[in-house]
Formats: C-alpha cells, sequence, structure tokens
C-alpha cells in the first residue's frame, strides 16, 4: 500500500517524526514500509482498502512510551489512530478514520497486571485478548468466568471500549470497566474513578468517583488512550442449565421478546439472550452454493426446505442459567411456563456442573471462539461482512416493527437476509449481518448502497446504531440530530479542549477536532 500523508504534513516533516518515534520504541517498532500499512488496512473493507490508508505504524511497549509518541505527535502534528488489536473485524479493523493517521498499536502491552478471585476482577492492558485472559484464568485455576463476545480474537479492554457485547451475567462490556488509567491528548497520565487517588484499593470496585466520573468519557472516543483498565468478571458457578427452542416462525419473535424482557427485568434470567435467524446456523454448515447456487436472494420457499431439512426453527433460544443447582431449577421452571403459554414444543435441556467438561464454542459459558467468523465465508470468493446494528426498546412491537423494516430494505437490494437479537434488558441490539466477497465489485456497490438505506430508514424511524463501520461514522453521527446536533457540538467542544492538535483519532464516531473539521465529508482533508 502507497504512502499516504496525513492532511498538512509534509514528506520531510513525516520523516522527521518517524525518526523521533524511532528513537522512543526503536527502529523495528516503526512500521513505515508499503507491506507495513497493507497490514493495518481493513481486511473486510466495502471496497478499496486505499480509502482508509495508514500512513505508518507505532508500536509502543509501555505507558511512558505512549505518552512520549503522544508528546511527539502534537510536535510534529501527525494523527494518531489508537488499536488495541486491530482485530474490530466488519468495523474497520486496524484502519484509521482519516487517510493518512498513523495507527499506534497498543498489542505490544499484553500485561494481565491483576487477577483477583475473591472480588472477581481484573486489570489487563490492551494487548491481552480473550484468548489470553482466558488460558491465565485457567492456569491460576481461579474460580472465574468471563464475558466473551462472537469472535474473541479482539481484546478484552478494545471491546468493552467499542460497546461490545457478550452472552452471560456481565454481557455489557463497558459496564464491567472500573477504573481506566488513560494517556491524555497533551501526553499527561490520569486514572479514572478512585483511582484519581494514589493508591486507592477500591480503584477496581467502585464504579464512580469523588465528583464528576470520566470512565465513559474514553468508550468509544478520541479523547485519551486508554493504558489499562479493571474489568469485572464472573464468579464460577456451581452449576448451570441451559433450555433451547426452535421458534418456529419469523413472527414469533414479537412474542419471545415480550416474554424474555419483563423475566430479564425480575431477574429471573440473568444473561444477555442471543437470538439468531436461522442463517446464522446454516453459515456453520457450508456456504452459499451449497444451499443455494443463484444471485439472487434466497426465496422464502427455499428457507422453508431448508429449516425442514435442518431441523431448525426460524430463530433459536437459549436461555442459560448460573450458579445453585435449586435456583437453576426453580428460574428454568417460570421460563418454560412463560414459553409453554406459546410453544406447546418442551426446551432442551442441558446441565453443566462443576467438573464437566465445558462446551468449547459456547460463549453463554465464557468461552472464548472465533467459530462466528465462518460467516465471512458464506458468499464465497474474498469473503467478507459488516454488521448494521441499530438498538430499539425489547418489546415486541418495536423488534417486530425493525425487523419488517430491515427485512424490507434488504430485500429491495436482493441480499440474504441475516438477522439477530441480543435481549440486553430494557433494549435489544439488533445485528443485521452483510456478507460480501470483496472482489465483486458489484455486490460491494450495491452493499454500501443498501448501508446507506438502513441508516437512513431506520433514523426516520427514530433508531440509532451503536457502533458501526468507519466509512459510516459521519452519516450515524448525523442521526444523533437532536437539539441540532448537541450532543456532537459538545463532544466537538471538549475535543478542541483537551487535544487543539486533533491528534487523537480525528473522526473517531464522527467526532471531528477544528483542525481536521474539513474531513468529515468523504474523509479526506
Amino acid at each position: 500500500m502507497q504512502l499516504t500523508l496525513p492532511p498538512r504534513v509534509s514528506p520531510v516533516r513525516f520523516q522527521a517524526a518517524l525518526n523521533a518515534f524511532e528513537k522512543v520504541v526503536g527502529k523495528s517498532w516503526v512500521l513505515a514500509s508499503d507491506e507495513d500499512r497493507e497490514a493495518y488496512s481493513d481486511i473486510y473493507a466495502p471496497g478499496s482498502a486505499d480509502e482508509w490508508p495508514a500512513s505508518a505504524a507505532i508500536a509502543p511497549g509501555s505507558v511512558d512510551e505512549i505518552q512520549a509518541i503522544v508528546r511527539l505527535a502534537n510536535e510534529h502534528k501527525v494523527p494518531l489512530w489508537p488499536v488495541s488489536r486491530g482485530k474490530n473485524l466488519g468495523y474497520g479493523s486496524a484502519a484509521p478514520r482519516m487517510p493518512g493517521t498513523a495507527v499506534l498499536d497498543l498489542g505490544r502491552l499484553q500485561k494481565i497486571l491483576e487477577l483477583d478471585p475473591k472480588l472477581a476482577y481484573c486489570v489487563v492492558e490492551p494487548g491481552v485478548s480473550f484468548f489470553d485472559l482466558y488460558e491465565h484464568i485457567q492456569r491460576e485455576q481461579a474460580p472465574l468466568w468471563m464475558s466473551v463476545p462472537g469472535n474473541a480474537w479482539g481484546s478484552v479492554l478494545g471491546n468493552a471500549l467499542e460497546h461490545g457485547l457478550g452472552y452471560t451475567p456481565y454481557g455489557q462490556h463497558a459496564r464491567n470497566l472500573c477504573g481506566l488509567e488513560v494517556v491524555l491528548p497533551d501526553g499527561e497520565l490520569m486514572r479514572t474513578g478512585m483511582g484519581a487517588m494514589k493508591d486507592n484499593p477500591s480503584w477496581h470496585l467502585f464504579p464512580m468517583s469523588y465528583g464528576p466520573d470520566w470512565t465513559h468519557m474514553f468508550t468509544q472516543s478520541n479523547l485519551g488512550i486508554v493504558s489499562k483498565a479493571g474489568v469485572w468478571l464472573q464468579p464460577a458457578p456451581e452449576t448451570s442449565l441451559q433450555l433451547t427452542w426452535n421458534i418456529p416462525e419469523e413472527g414469533d419473535i414479537g412474542w419471545v421478546v415480550d416474554t424474555i424482557t419483563p423475566l430479564k427485568l425480575a431477574g429471573v434470567i440473568e444473561q444477555n439472550v442471543f437470538i439468531p435467524s436461522w442463517l446464522g446456523k446454516i453459515v456453520l454448515l457450508g456456504q452459499r452454493k451449497d444451499f443455494w447456487d443463484k444471485e439472487s436472494a434466497m426465496p422464502e420457499w427455499r428457507v422453508q426446505e431448508l429449516l425442514k431439512e435442518h431441523k431448525l426453527g426460524y430463530w433459536q433460544v437459549q436461555i442459560r442459567f448460573y450458579g445453585d443447582e435449586g435456583l437453576n431449577k426453580a428460574r428454568a421452571d417460570v421460563v418454560k411456563a412463560a414459553f409453554k403459554r406459546h410453544l406447546d414444543a418442551p426446551p432442551r435441556e442441558d446441565w453443566w456442573r462443576q467438573g464437566d467438561p465445558v462446551n468449547m464454542f459456547d460463549p453463554t459459558m465464557g468461552v472464548p471462539t472465533a467459530v462466528p467468523l465462518q460467516m465471512s465465508d458464506w458468499v464465497g470468493g474474498r469473503g467478507a461482512h459488516m454488521g448494521f446494528s441499530p438498538v430499539v426498546p425489547a418489546t415486541g412491537a418495536h423488534v417486530v416493527g425493525q425487523l419488517k423494516r430491515s427485512r424490507a430494505i434488504i430485500a429491495a437490494h436482493d441480499v440474504d437476509f441475516y438477522a439477530s437479537f441480543t435481549i440486553a434488558g430494557r433494549f435489544a441490539t439488533n445485528i443485521n449481518m452483510l456478507m460480501y466477497d470483496r472482489d465483486n465489485t458489484a455486490q460491494v456497490a450495491n452493499m454500501r448502497k443498501l448501508f446507506d438505506a438502513l441508516i437512513a430508514e431506520t433514523a426516520l424511524a427514530g433508531y440509532g446504531e451503536y457502533r458501526t463501520h468507519l466509512g459510516w461514522m459521519d452519516k450515524v453521527n448525523d442521526t444523533y440530530n437532536f437539539n441540532g446536533a448537541a450532543q456532537r457540538r459538545l463532544n466537538e467542544t471538549v475535543k478542541d479542549a483537551i487535544d487543539p492538535n486533533g491528534i487523537i483519532a480525528p473522526g473517531k464516531q464522527g467526532v471531528w477536532p477544528a483542525a481536521y473539521r474539513g474531513a468529515s465529508k468523504g474523509g479526506r482533508a
């Protein structure tokens, strides 16, 4: 990938910056060849990865080195795009929002600094993956479980900072953060929460502070670089019981949601309940050509044939209970009775007790896996995916309305419909998985138009995405328009106050510093 310089940075000044960075991290950790830049591109880019090129990457090995790099970046006016591991697949991977931004790769910071089995938390650096933490817990024989997302290649900390979700009672990952250490845009180091007091032992235990707490100022944010954080973990349960139902009809999702939500709010169901549609299971069995060999979207009659052939429902609901065996049985009886009002078929019941083997492909048991990435092979070729992910109230009416809306838009673009809902309490996230072949220019062009339409039509109905791909960050931010986009104006005011040179992640989530605000149209300055 050829060099794209940051806006208003000359080749001479850029080389001077690289030389300065080398003095901090060593020559081998300033990565500026064409091959290096290619390694930090968006591997699932809907189109050319050249739309979001990095100029270089710098990989610090310590907090002190992060601080030094940030200070030098200010001096040389070279913007930085921090990534924890760069595995945000489907949302931009490691690529920066603004072309020419240098990636600050935190993957070398891989320490698990603390693991407390009594109070059930850990302290991790950005480079710690879900697999790393899982293996560490196993080695320490700590009675703790993690919460993991579908794709566990990524960073524990990075996923939480990007508002990732898991499928256990600890599945809202941003809420598990407690006490951050942050490098500010001028290179200053601060700690949030009780960590604002030196050596406070409650830093990772009490989720607020004295006065305003800034923890969530740094999630989905370009206001600082998180260098370590406390993460709450789940105490290992004595037993676990999973109930599984195949839900026959597409429209049944309405009563399913209206059954689960009140039980979740009452504490009968503790986990985030993931409800995938049929295609979420079929993608694990083969490629699209194995089931439908035409270019057009799979028709409903073929869907019904596949459901019968593979003994699937249109949706699958799996509800897992954790803890005391008697309590699990009692909770399960309440849930089974609630489902029986709508569905005669009993659920499959799967018990786990301490000492039993753990299903290594089950994220509801806190086990990291990368199996869901198989979906990217669905269409063949150089397969990739994007996720359109609005949030709706967790009621049947809202969920069915969003289902019909997204289904109609996706059908109008002749694309296979793959939806899921995660019921997380009072809200549900709706992930519409859009899969395509990056080498098929017609598919890519159609996918981009489809994504534009999904954002616009969903916003007209009053719903917004909670995360999105690099190329649509501005468009999604535009939909958050209350009082003339008052939230964006506040974000820009804070950004300009603490980052006057616009060094940290310009354009992230549609928040542009004054220095690059003109770059927000099309992503180029």
